[in-house]
């Protein structure tokens, strides 16, 4: 292997793609600090044991995890940035008993990449939402998240919505153990009817439940799957205030394209109530992903309501719009000593200066600009 080979699925970003995404990040940033969120920069790696929270055991296979030199402790290098982010609101900002509303923008490190055309270095970006349980907190950050995926061009955007607690009411109301109900989780995300229909009935399970659990996984579509489901599934509470807190997000945005899934429950995954994603109309793979998850902050000592989203900043690559660079004004070498003021100043003032040694450079390339001394001035000429 040559010394200048990356490992797989990990690849650098040049000039070009790095300044649009410098200027993305820049702008989603902006958007989430005028809504009132708070920037966070947790630390690239942590004791495994703190990364890991037990819940999400997909989270685990994806952690790269080293030894600890110093204390001989396992570390682990992040994979997902929200699990940090709930240890900073239960521990560190504990003082405040309200709302954090928090943000962050940085790389994570999966140890296999998620699907074949995904890095293994992916640039998280996201915006959380502490202490405040009504459904009008999932609206703000679904709302934040629409309005981040706007610094790319993606046509159109498709909002997928879906609920956890539609499922968890009734494998409850069904009596499942947590055995049985993970397995009817992989089963709802392959949307594998006859499967579920195999297995209820293998469990001996009543015919309504065996009914509703066959039912969720064609219970997809438009804003009519509300109806459907209001009709088809079992009278129970909470799956009736799951169902009107998906509706209530629908009404907050009248205008936006709508697709509902009740059984796209993410099985490796550490929500608890609303799920929320989007997509592009022409896309397969989720650009960005959100929901609620009440208990994470529960394994750093304080079990708070919580909703959010995330997304990988460099799948925006190819939609950005071009962010064209203007090539530095070209100092010579031999005047950069008595122009320093002159440099200083413009540099101050936005301008890219670079010093010119006599040789082709990437930074003045196609510049026709030049500071030269003029009248005891110096000034920025253009030259042909």
């Amino acid at each position: 292997m040559q010394s200048w080979q990356l490992p797989e699925y990990v690849a650098d970003i040049l000039p070009t793609g790095a300044r649009q995404l410098e200027s993305a990040k820049e702008k989603i940033l902006a958007l989430f600090r005028s809504h009132g969120y708070e920037l966070v920069h947790p630390p690239l790696l942590e004791y495994s044991d703190s990364l890991l929270t037990h819940i999400d055991s997909g989270l685990s296979l994806k952690t790269i995890r080293i030894a600890d030199q110093l204390s001989g402790r396992q570390l682990g290098i992040r994979a997902d940035i929200t699990p940090q982010v709930a240890r900073i609101d239960a521990h560190l900002l504990s003082a405040n008993d309200g709302i954090n509303r928090l943000c962050y923008a940085g790389p994570v490190l999966h140890a296999r990449p998620e699907g074949f055309l995904n890095t293994r270095e992916p640039l998280q970006v996201g915006a959380e939402f502490y202490g405040y349980a009504g459904v009008a907190a999932d609206i703000e950050t679904v709302g934040l998240m629409l309005d981040s995926l706007a610094v790319a061009d993606f046509g159109g955007i498709l909002l997928s919505l879906g609920h956890i607690g539609v499922f968890r009411a009734l494998a409850a109301a069904a009596e499942l153990d947590a055995a049985q109900s993970a397995a009817l989780l992989a089963m709802m995300q392959d949307k594998d009817t006859a499967a579920v229909r195999v297995q209820t009935e293998a469990w001996g399970l009543d015919g309504m439940w065996r009914k509703a659990f066959a039912l969720l996984p064609a219970l997809y579509g438009g804003r009519e799957v509300l109806a459907a489901a209001r009709e088809k599934l079992p009278e129970l509470s909470a799956v009736g205030r799951a169902l009107d807190e998906i509706e209530a997000v629908c009404a907050a945005f009248p205008q936006q394209d709508v697709h509902i899934d009740l059984s796209e429950l993410r099985v490796d995954n550490y929500h608890t109530g609303l799920l929320y994603a989007a997509y592009a109309a022409d896309g397969h793979d989720a650009l960005a992903r959100g929901g609620r998850y009440d208990g994470l902050g529960g394994c750093f000592g304080r079990a708070r309501p919580a909703t959010g989203f995330s997304f990988d900043l460099r799948k925006f690559l190819g939609r950005l719009p071009q962010h064209e660079r203007r090539p530095a004004i070209a100092v010579d070498a031999a005047d950069m000593a008595e122009a320093a003021e002159a440099v200083a100043a413009l540099r101050a003032a936005g301008e890219a200066v670079a010093v010119d040694y006599g040789v082709p450079s990437n930074s003045t390339a196609g510049s026709t600009r030049r500071l030269r001394k003029q009248d005891g001035a110096w000034v920025v000429t253009e030259q042909p």
